[in-house]
């Protein structure tokens, strides 16, 4: 018989809420184009707004929003049309930003992976991430801000791990994405401090991103940020009694000694590559990732480990485990008895 299956991926994407599926469903219904001027249009166009609203009011942020189709496309915006060059990244930034960096500084990340912010002041446009979707690494950025303000650049940060979870930080340009926080898949954000910061390309979205408005989604992602997050007071102690655990069955913490999001940990098993880990933990139903969803199925080394300096072969067997609203301790519980099985199984085969 088949173990039932166990989701424990979240940082992937993580189930649409219920209140966001009727969101989408009541958004189905108004189903005319926000752009048309006539009285349905205008229906659209008023209901499109006021998830506008709704999702500046959850996220606690007062400026502007240019709904997109995702926090990659929300990314590649703000670094091809911002009013400065992206002149720096960090080391660890997920690949939807390193695709974009071209001669762009690599900014150098400590042995957990974070920024100095003292390195940050280049000028131009800097994009640091809030969390890094491998470690669950909170970089410091009210000091990049503070830096790269100081240096006359824009901070650009990828907050698609972080949205719905930790408080927005204090960058001129953000990038979201509805599915990572219980919205569906097809609507992100771009944030902007002042429309002055970004070139205009026609279109929609008061010309700053060209195609239809995807209505539905922005509706379902409004629904699912105002879900809320008592949740994740559980969650960072789900996190601790797993590393726990996975530290008294002789397996190592990746950045322990960071500030991490409750929701994502790293964690390596000596002896056993991660891609046999994830072979033996699918195979008892349990879901779990190496690195981020967007290179894990490639099983290249992990650019964000090397940076770490952690070393080729204990990156080699690093596992992502990501906690979401559903997960219970009774799921932590499981998850540990098949490490425990596996990592004794490692030893004896030694």
């Amino acid at each position: 018989m088949t173990a039932k299956s166990l989701y424990l991926d979240h940082a992937a994407t993580t189930p649409l809420l219920p209140e966001a599926r009727e969101a989408m469903m009541r958004g189905f219904a108004v189903w005319a184009n926000p752009s048309s001027p006539h009285a349905a249009g205008r229906a659209a166009r008023a209901a499109l707004e006021d998830a506008r609203d709704r999702v500046k009011r959850a996220l606690g942020w007062p400026h502007e929003i240019v709904f997109t189709a995702s926090a990659t496309e929300a990314l590649a915006l703000a670094a091809r049309h911002a009013k400065a060059d992206l002149a720096a990244v960090s080391s660890v930034e997920h690949d939807a930003v390193l695709r974009l960096a071209g001669e762009a500084v690599r900014i150098e990340v400590d042995a957990c992976g974070r920024v100095d912010p003292a390195r940050c002041g280049t000028g131009g446009l800097v994009a640091v991430q809030q969390v890094n979707s491998e470690t669950g690494v909170v970089q410091p950025l009210d000091r990049v801000a503070a830096q790269v303000r100081r240096s006359g650049g824009l901070l650009l940060a990828d907050c698609a791990q972080g949205a719905g979870k930790l408080d927005l930080p204090d960058a001129d340009l953000i990038a979201v994405s509805a599915h990572k926080f219980g919205g569906p898949i097809g609507v992100g954000a771009l944030l902007v401090r002042e429309w002055a910061l970004l070139e205009a390309v026609g279109g929609q979205e008061r010309g700053y991103r060209p195609g239809t408005e995807n209505l539905p989604g922005a509706l379902a992602m409004a629904a699912a940020l105002e879900a809320g997050r008592d949740w994740l007071g559980e969650a960072a102690r789900l996190r601790v009694m797993l590393e726990e655990g996975v530290q008294a069955a002789g397996g190592e913490i990746v950045a322990a000694g960071a500030e991490r999001c409750p929701t994502i940990g790293a964690v390596r098993m000596p002896g056993l590559a991660a891609a046999l880990q994830l072979i033996r933990f699918d195979v008892q139903g349990i879901a779990v990732s190496a690195g981020s969803a967007c290179s894990s199925g490639s099983m290249r080394p992990s650019h964000v480990l090397a940076a770490m300096r952690l070393g080729e072969r204990a990156a080699a067997e690093t596992i992502r485990v990501s906690i979401g609203r559903e997960t219970r301790e009774a799921d932590v519980v499981r998850f540990l008895d098949a490490w425990q099985a596996i990592a004794r199984s490692v030893r004896t085969a030694a």
